[in-house]
């Protein structure tokens, strides 16, 4: 295992100010985007029906209505209808990669972040992945390596607080949804390339 100093990493990306605003900014912007926006409900315009008036307007005795899909009415339309929404809002890249720098930089001094040689198991065991995880004090944890191999990834998905990752699909929410983050050093020199 090592820190991002004996690997010479960048101070650029494992190094940064914490930039609070900026990491809000970005978690919420991306957990919009995964909203499903498709909640819809029908108005008195879009439900069938109504088109005649129920009775006349006076003599009745009863209150004036001109149409039986009347929000006031049962099997009427909603009076403010929810219609689909897209929730997704906009990131510039360079915002996006200020936040993943601000959230390794943070992890690294707060001593949540460790970079390991290398991570792989030998087999698809979960026994074999335990054994290999507890040398990390912590079953909460986001291992990010350069590949996922198929017996990294058979032996893992068993193991609850445990998630995997490449670089190329990281995300804000995964870096801070966990107690420790485990980096390869091949993952590190890519992030250092992609976030440098």
């Amino acid at each position: 295992m090592n820190n991002a100093a004996s690997l010479n990493l960048a101070d650029s990306v494992f190094g940064a100010e914490y930039n609070e605003a900026l990491v809000h900014q970005v978690v919420v912007a991306y957990m919009n985007g995964g909203r499903a926006g498709t909640k819809a409900q029908k108005s008195k315009a879009m439900v069938a029906g109504g088109g005649k008036k129920p009775w006349k307007q006076k003599g009745t005795g009863r209150a004036r209505a001109g149409s039986i899909r009347s929000p006031l009415w049962r099997g009427g339309g909603k009076t403010f209808a929810a219609v689909p929404r897209d929730f997704s809002q906009k990131v510039n890249r360079k915002m996006y990669r200020g936040a993943m720098r601000s959230i390794f930089s943070e992890l690294l001094r707060r001593g949540d972040l460790t970079i390991a040689e290398q991570f792989a198991v030998s087999e698809p065991k979960t026994k074999a992945f335990l054994s290999a995880i507890d040398a990390f004090g912590d079953r909460d944890l986001l291992i990010i390596t350069s590949e996922v191999s198929r017996e990294l990834f058979l032996s893992s998905r068993n193991v609850p607080h445990v998630a995997l990752s490449d670089v190329e699909s990281l995300n804000p929410v995964a870096l801070l949804r966990h107690k420790k983050v485990v980096v390869t050093a091949e993952a590190a020199k890519k992030i250092e390339g992609w976030l440098a």
